[in-house]
């Protein structure tokens, strides 16, 4: 007796290869999406694992399933190729696994390891955690940020370049004499005033419409920190960054208490775990983590809520591609104490099948699509696949000392 019993996934896929086979595929072309061949009830499996380093050090992941639906993540541009090594790796747990269970994942991937934490086994977690959300989100047919609750705003301010035409009006800097970054233990009074009236140049520049972050990106050593940050104070930053060293929360947390500008930190802390000294010690009053680094959705999600319960907002770092950004966005758009996006207004149409929806008066309209929300082009990626940048060695012009930058 024939078995007369098919599933959704088979049914579509035959109806597929028929319209295939008589000439008529574009009957069903609106039907042909990513998440068409499985429903929310269909089993589904991970099938495979695959890694892809960019020239300019970008690490991507690519999760396959037997539903024909594929996710994408993103990880650590540093260690690159570690990373990239590592996401393979990971092949042996989640192959064979339902990819829908983002959380358990996460847990298994975090914990399944005996050395935790750290910025390469972070984002390998990260950019795994990424590609499931973005398989999830196709399998229901909705936006991430749909599975988190959904969207606690319509648009999402964004900082990058000055811009009329975007109306992108929030910009991040570094601190800067007339000939280089402060980078000495104790940076003398006429260094320090070089560094005030460029600043204040800028400020009468653009005016007080314009919102600016002093990014000191970890290179500075406590003492000059502390003389810069009360030089720059009348000139009203929107923020301090990384002020010191991200592991030095003691002193962060110090230099915090002794201004009324606000100190943000995250993009070098991993974890919940990483972010509760900063938010117990009130080291920083922005957090910044980063979706490919600090643990993913799943992990961001978190960090937001630890953060909201001491009246902390998120901005989350984004220094890579469009993986990066539109998890972040996925974020953006789900939780409350959210403050503003960085290099929200790239535009990536390199690496991207459809373009992103036009940044307007300087935020970004949430995205709507299912998963992440964007298209990767994987010709245009894989034209860019190849060796990632070398590493960077900062020396002291004065006596050949190696120092942060």
């Amino acid at each position: 007796m024939m078995d007369t019993k098919f599933d959704r996934r088979s049914l579509f896929r035959g109806a597929l290869g028929t319209a295939g086979i008589l000439g008529i595929e574009s009957t069903f072309g609106a039907l042909r999406t990513d998440a068409a061949a499985v429903g929310p009830k269909d089993k589904i499996k991970v099938t495979k694992i695959e890694s892809f380093v960019l020239k300019n050090s970008w690490v991507f992941v690519k999760i396959s399933t037997d539903a024909g639906i594929t996710g994408w993540g993103e990880m650590l541009k540093d260690d690159a190729k570690a990373c990239a090594a590592g996401a393979l790796e990971v092949g042996n747990y989640l192959i064979g696994q339902d990819p829908t269970r983002v959380t358990f994942h996460w847990q298994a991937i975090h914990r399944g390891a005996f050395y935790r934490g750290g910025p390469i086994k972070t984002a390998i977690s990260s950019g795994i955690d990424q590609a499931l959300w973005d398989i999830t989100g196709k399998v229901y047919g909705v936006p991430v940020h749909r599975l988190l609750g959904g969207p606690t705003r319509d648009r999402v301010r964004v900082y990058g370049v000055l811009n009329e035409k975007t109306g992108v009006n929030a910009i991040k800097v570094g601190p800067r004499g007339k000939l280089r970054s402060p980078f000495k233990y104790n940076e003398g009074m006429m260094f320090v005033e070089e560094v005030a009236e460029r600043f204040k140049a800028l400020r009468e520049k653009v005016g007080k419409g314009v919102d600016i972050g002093i990014d000191f990106h970890g290179a500075v050593e406590p003492p000059t920190a502390m003389r810069l940050v009360h030089a720059l104070e009348p000139y009203e930053p929107w923020f301090y960054e990384e002020v010191v060293q991200a592991l030095n929360v003691d002193v962060m947390a110090e230099i915090a208490k002794k201004t009324h500008i606000p100190l943000a930190t995250g993009e070098r802390i991993f974890t919940k775990w990483g972010f509760r000294e900063i938010i117990e010690k009130r080291a920083a009053q922005i957090l910044q983590p980063d979706i490919c680094y600090a643990g993913g959705i799943t992990e961001l999600k978190v960090i937001a809520g630890m953060a909201e319960a001491y009246y902390n907002p998120i901005a989350p770092h984004n220094p890579q591609g469009p993986c990066s950004l539109a998890a972040s966005l996925q974020i953006a758009a789900s939780v409350p104490n959210f403050l503003i996006q960085e290099r929200g207004d790239n535009e990536y149409s390199d690496l991207l099948a459809k373009p992103l929806p036009p940044v307007e008066k300087g935020h970004r309209p949430i995205l709507t699509e299912p998963g992440l929300g964007i298209t990767i082009d994987e010709n245009k990626l894989m034209s860019q696949v190849g060796e990632p940048r070398p590493y960077r060695t900062v020396f002291d012009t004065d006596d050949g000392s190696v120092v942060d930058w």
